[in-house]
């Protein structure tokens, strides 16, 4: 495939390594360099790429001629994906999606911005994906449901048809989601959890369910406090 842009990933966790590969093979991207924020550069190369500062890349890797892409996981809820992709785009920078094309995605469903869809994945008709969505490999995302800013969906979760998923949330490999259910923000559905009634925000499941459910997500994964309205 000829490449046309550049694009930087932030990040050098196992994810952006890769999503390195995946950017490469699928999409008309060149990637460029890694980068991290300054107090964690820890390494100057990485695949055989530079990995610079966060706050040097525009200078080293300007806007103009690359996009950035933020290859972080699910760490405090997803707010460290959400910072960092929010800095690139003050530095002037387009944010990157990848969509797999070995994933089906329904003509009626529609995807935000800086998402990764990886193979596998079946997104039904008229769901609507919010920006800075992962989903991992084999997931089935289904008809009229909507996936809000900023969740992480690992591997062969079930999403039934009408849900509603909050923003920030994380869902587990293989957890369910029944029909027509709400999962509120900040929630944290471990693996093989089935979810069958809605939820309230911040609660974190873990079997048993019904005692996990009384453990903050947001206190467990250290989210930062929000201030409140002025």
């Amino acid at each position: 495939m000829q490449k046309t842009r550049g694009l930087v990933l932030i990040g050098d966790s196992a994810f952006a390594e890769v999503a390195h590969e995946y950017f490469e093979a699928d999409t008309s991207y060149r990637v460029a360099a890694f980068a991290v924020e300054r107090a964690f550069l820890r390494r100057e190369n990485l695949r055989g790429l530079p990995v610079v500062s966060l706050e040097d890349m525009a200078a080293r890797f300007p806007p103009e001629t690359h996009d950035a892409y933020a290859a972080v996981v699910y760490t405090q809820l997803n707010r460290l994906r959400t910072r960092l992709a929010a800095a690139a785009q003050a530095m002037g920078y387009r944010l990157a999606s990848y969509v797999s094309p070995r994933a089906f995605v329904s003509p009626s469903a529609q995807l935000g911005e800086h998402c990764f869809v990886f193979e596998a994945n079946v997104i039904q008709s008229f769901v609507d994906v919010g920006p800075n969505v992962v989903l991992w490999s084999g997931n089935h995302i289904g008809h009229h449901s909507r996936i809000g800013a900023n969740v992480f969906v690992s591997s062969h979760v079930v999403i039934s048809g009408f849900c509603d998923v909050g923003e920030n949330c994380f869902l587990g490999v293989n957890a369910a989601v029944g029909n027509n259910l709400r999962i509120a923000s900040d929630c944290w559905v471990g693996p093989g959890i089935v979810i069958s009634r809605d939820t309230e925000p911040g609660q974190m499941f873990r079997p048993p369910a019904q005692e996990s459910a009384k453990v903050s997500a947001r206190r467990f994964f250290r989210v930062p406090e929000e201030p409140g309205p002025s």
